[in-house]
């Protein structure tokens, strides 16, 4: 015979009837609150037939009466997919506190049922689905918007602490079941914003549980992010703008119904602004968002950053970051949780900065999480508005005389030639050298040029670029061209020879990926990419766009200093060209978005906020 079933309650429920209070193994229940529970149970559809002939509500109160052979059945019967299912959920409130009663003493009683009960439980934290059948098939299978769904949810998270308060190792048991109950993510968006939300709130009340949340919930962001690149979104959203646009010009040609569609129009304004046209992008915007409002919720307490908290949590995403998203190529966006979460405090700002900086010096990570490093140092010193001036100049100290060291070991060793395989971290820590100072130039110089200039001579950028490791032909094009232009206007060093050097040279060449015998320049030897690049995603965009630093336009008398056209009848001496400080490039300035850096340095019209590049054709030989 079973253990006599107790009921529990944990602190701050409500109050129920008194029904709800007494336990299934009191005999001395009162015959009026006998009948009232006899009739929520008949009165609350749908009622669950069991195997062996009865209900639900007949074995339940059988077993109040001292007749356990039908319960015990019932129990093993949990085990069945079937009977797990039993919609308690949206029944009477009186008989929800009754089975949650009883779950919690059967776990209690005999914890082989923890894991069947855990699992149905977790089943609950997505919508159920709705199917509607004509004859013998399905026409319809779509997610059901039900009203009560918040309050299931929360029913759900009291079921699961009132069992952890009768079997303490219940989050050690969960933790399975949730990474085998995530939903496919190609699942519907309103699934997915569901399970990531209850994952979530899972952590709050298990805290034990939470880097593992973290880790599973970001692991499925990423395999969303890789499958929808920026370009993929940027051409959905133009092609969709291009397709709203040719629509709105044969509207009211035959709008019967023209107030009607207005009105709905005007209504749904607000959600479609916010929505993605691309679909494994809007999937990913909803949960990305949802994972910074979780971020926020944790580190800000009454409006105030508490550090304890956000300290604990940059433990947890410091260590998740490295294990997945350092060592991921390309990924655009899921990287921004440590872009927001840097910018609550300036010290996990530095930390940040400083955890990277030791993965990039450290000769005994692989190249490629050191060149991942490198790149991550860059594009976050250019693009995180919140760093101030001091902290960029101390990061530059730091990556330039690593440079000058690196180039000192390297003067008098016989692999003193530029080879990417060889030295791909120091051509990591070069471009993010340049990246940095193409953004921040003019924060560097603001106030005392005269003081500015003298801290940019004192890195000594003329030894890196005229180095024999030549970190202006591996760097990417864009970056490199529009240092040189930058460079060249204050006189810190001329690049523009070794350039023209370079674009003489041949350069590798892959075959293209449509097929056929055309072959392409490969302009991206470092196979580099700039993670914190402008993010396209819109609801997330809210949460950064406060704390970033988008590139400034050039104004037109800025751009033509760049621009110094040379005669072709200068082009032949390269020593004349270096000597007079000629800039040998075409008058055409082009745009790119340095995250696109294609074989042609073209970026898509809808990239805004970019710096352009000063591109230079290849003189003719």
């Amino acid at each position: 015979m079973a253990a006599p079933l107790l009921h529990t309650r944990l602190p701050g429920d409500a109050a129920t009837s008194s029904s709800a209070v007494k336990t299934l193994g009191e005999s001395r229940t009162g015959i009026s609150n006998m009948r009232a529970l006899e009739n929520d149970f008949f009165s609350s559809p749908p009622r669950k037939t069991v195997w062996f002939g009865g209900t639900v509500t007949e074995v339940l109160l059988k077993y109040k009466k001292g007749e356990t052979n039908d319960f015990e059945l019932l129990k093993n019967q949990l085990l069945d997919p079937d009977i797990k299912r039993l919609p308690w959920l949206n029944r009477s409130q009186t008989v929800v506190e009754e089975y949650l009663a009883f779950l919690a003493n059967l776990v209690s009683a005999q914890t082989v049922f923890l894991r069947p009960c855990l699992s149905m439980i977790a089943s609950h934290f997505v919508p159920p689905r709705v199917i509607i059948k004509e004859g013998d098939v399905d026409v319809s299978d779509s997610d059901d918007e039900d009203d009560n769904l918040p309050a299931n949810f929360d029913t759900c998270h009291r079921a699961l602490q009132i069992i952890a308060r009768y079997v303490p190792s219940t989050p050690w048991f969960l933790m399975p079941i949730l990474v085998e109950k995530f939903p496919f993510v190609r699942k519907s968006e309103r699934t997915l914003e569901c399970y990531v939300h209850n994952l979530l709130r899972i952590s709050v009340y298990f805290p034990t549980l939470r880097h593992e949340i973290l880790e599973l919930i970001i692991e499925k962001l990423l395999k969303l992010d890789v499958n929808a690149s920026r370009q993929d979104i940027e051409d959905a959203e133009e092609t969709a703008t291009q397709t709203c646009g040719g629509t709105d010009s044969t509207e009211g040609l035959f709008n019967m119904d023209e107030d009607e569609e207005t009105e709905h129009e005007t209504k749904a304004g607000p959600e479609r602004l916010d929505q993605m046209v691309h679909p494994v992008a809007e999937c990913l915007d909803i949960l990305m968002s949802l994972v910074l409002s979780y971020m926020k919720d944790v580190c800000y307490v009454d409006g105030q950053v508490d550090n304890g908290k956000t300290k604990d949590l940059y433990r947890d995403l410091i260590n998740i970051f490295d294990k997945l998203l350092l060592s991921t190529h390309a990924s655009c966006h899921v990287q921004f949780f440590m872009f927001y979460l840097c910018s609550f405090k300036l010290g996990f700002a530095e930390a940040f900065l400083e955890h990277l900086w030791k993965k990039l010096q450290d000769p005994s990570n692989p190249a490629i999480i050191r060149q991942a490093a490198g790149n991550y140092i860059g594009s976050f010193l250019a693009r995180a508005k919140f760093i101030p001036l001091i902290t960029v100049r101390s990061c530059l100290d730091l990556l330039v005389n690593w440079l000058h060291i690196y180039l000192n070991n390297q003067d008098s060793g016989t692999k003193a030639f530029c080879d990417v395989a060889l030295h791909g971290p120091f051509y990591s820590a070069c471009q993010a050298v340049f990246y940095t100072f193409v953004f921040r130039h003019k924060q560097l110089l603001s106030g005392n040029l005269k003081e500015g200039l003298r801290y940019l001579q004192s890195l000594n950028f003329e030894r890196i670029v005229m180095s024999q490791l030549n970190p202006l032909k591996i760097c990417l094009p864009s970056v490199v061209n529009f240092f040189a232009a930058i460079t060249n206007k204050y006189q810190l060093v001329f690049c523009y020879t070794i350039i023209e050097r370079n674009n003489r040279q041949m350069l590798p060449v892959i075959r293209s990926t449509a097929g056929g015998d055309s072959v392409q320049t490969c302009t991206n030897p470092l196979d580099t990419f700039f993670p914190f690049d402008p993010c396209v995603l819109k609801r997330s965009k809210k949460f950064i766009d406060p704390i970033y630093q988008v590139w400034e336009d050039m104004s037109a008398e800025e751009l033509q200093q760049f621009k110094k056209p040379m005669r072709k009848e200068i082009v032949e001496d390269e020593d004349d060209d270096f000597l007079k400080g000629e800039v040998p490039q075409n008058d055409t300035v082009i745009g790119i978005t340095p995250s696109s850096f294609d074989a042609h340095f073209r970026s898509p019209s809808s990239s805004v906020g970019s710096p352009p590049v000063l591109y230079m054709q290849p003189s003719p030989l």
